[in-house]
């Protein structure tokens, strides 16, 4: 396995991620979807605006990837980052996600940016304790924020000064 930028024909796999967890988890708090169109521009955003994107690839097949974008758009928040990273349904528990979260952490550094934010469903405990692994606190909680699979979610926010 090898972490590496992604390149644009690796959205595709980092789409059939995406669909996976919006479709069957409560960890994107989307309902539809994404299209590849939709995918390939939120992409070419992040090449644009100089984010890194990181995927684990094995045999020219993505197992995961991580990111981060804005936290909120507001100038004073420029410095914050929420961060994404999924793994592909069939390569989890196999340090993936470690892999991918050491290189996002020092890109994150080295782009000068100064805490970074995960937005966490509560239920999500193996999520949680991942992150507790890199430091990451937890720092509130919102209840009921979402709403998915016909039921309330909470919402965990842990955050990792860098």
């Amino acid at each position: 396995m090898h972490i590496v930028q992604a390149k644009a024909s690796h959205v595709p796999d980092i789409l059939d991620i995406v669909n996976h967890e919006i479709e069957f988890s409560t960890s994107i708090y989307d309902y539809d979807p994404r299209t590849l169109a939709e995918q390939m521009v939120w992409f070419e955003e992040k090449q644009q605006t100089g984010i890194p994107v990181f995927v684990a690839e094995e045999d020219n097949m993505v197992l995961g990837f991580a990111t981060y974008g804005s936290f909120r758009t507001k100038v004073a928040y420029q410095f914050t980052v929420e961060h994404s990273i999924y793994i592909h349904k069939d390569a989890r528990g196999q340090g993936i996600g470690k892999a991918l979260m050491v290189p996002l952490i020092e890109a994150a550094r080295a782009n000068g940016k100064h805490t970074m934010i995960a937005g966490i469903d509560a239920a999500n405990v193996s999520s949680i304790h991942f992150h507790q692994q890199f430091g990451f606190q937890e720092v509130g909680r919102i209840r009921e924020a979402g709403f998915k699979f016909e039921k309330w979610l909470d919402l965990v926010f842990m955050q990792l000064m860098l």
